[in-house]
């Protein structure tokens, strides 16, 4: 009787969370208009519905799509590049003791320097067009790194030496060994660093303003004092970063049910 009574609980867990957090964006959205009602200036602050009209006005111009693509192509090249980046120096400092003393530094230098003092720094290297890539490689690297370190120093020796006795090869060594071991330590990785490359690729959009990006219309709205437009490309870049990480999470599953499929 137990048992049934706590499987209907969990069962119905996540109905309920889902419903809690339903009820918490509700109450806060409310709170939201409430306030922009009560501030009584569009200058200052515009409710959710005028940011959801002009969200959806956006959406049905050309531009706005061409504009989303931009900046996710760039910022996702740059995402990219840090992943591979992160994850051969990872494995390189695994093995080679003075690669990891070499580069313990720089991840250091990378890790504490302020967005906004790099994005400075390489506008001076680099075009506008291609400074988002190099902030969102900058920004990933380090953290792909990090963790994925981590999660190798973290392997359990006793499997390691079992693969050894029973002359397991290094691919199926990664496969049986590293993959399960690893992998928490690497989607936390790529969590955090899909994040902040997306926010440090707008950021470094709106001081380089490259043509046609998200981070162009965000520094127009800023100027032209258009609150509505500041707030409407606000919740677009929320909502892409939202679908990015689902994409993403649901893509490393797929990925890992191959990989462990293979024979």
């Amino acid at each position: 009787m137990t048992g049934g009574g706590n499987s209907g609980i969990g069962g119905g867990g996540r109905p309920g969370t889902w419903g809690a957090r339903l009820l918490a964006v509700a109450f806060w959205l409310v709170a939201w208009q409430l306030l922009s009602w009560a501030v009584d200036s569009r200058i200052i602050l515009v409710g959710p519905l005028e940011v959801l009209a002009r969200l959806g006005s956006l959406a049905l111009t050309p531009e706005f799509w061409a504009s989303v693509g931009t900046s996710l192509g760039r910022i996702g090249l740059g995402f990219l590049g840090g992943l591979a980046g992160g994850l051969l120096l990872a494995a390189l400092a695994a093995r080679v003791r003075a690669a990891r003393v070499l580069l313990a530094p720089l991840m250091g230098a990378l890790k504490a320097v302020p967005v906004a003092s790099f994005v400075i720094l390489v506008l001076l290297w680099v075009s506008s067009c291609e400074l988002s890539v190099v902030i969102s490689w900058i920004m990933a690297m380090p953290i792909v790194y990090t963790n994925v370190l981590e999660g190798i120093e973290q392997t359990d020796a006793g499997l390691l030496e079992m693969a050894e006795v029973f002359g397991v090869g290094a691919l199926e060594r990664v496969r049986m060994v590293y993959l399960s071991q690893v992998l928490p330590y690497f989607r936390a990785a790529v969590s955090l660093a899909l994040g902040l490359s997306w926010k440090a690729g707008i950021a470094a959009e709106v001081i380089g303003l490259p043509d046609l990006t998200i981070g162009e219309h965000l520094y127009d709205a800023k100027v032209y004092l258009d609150t509505p437009d500041l707030f409407a490309w606000t919740v677009a870049i929320v909502v892409v970063s939202v679908a990015l990480e689902a994409l993403v999470s649901r893509g490393l599953d797929v990925a890992l049910s191959w990989w462990e499929a293979r024979p």
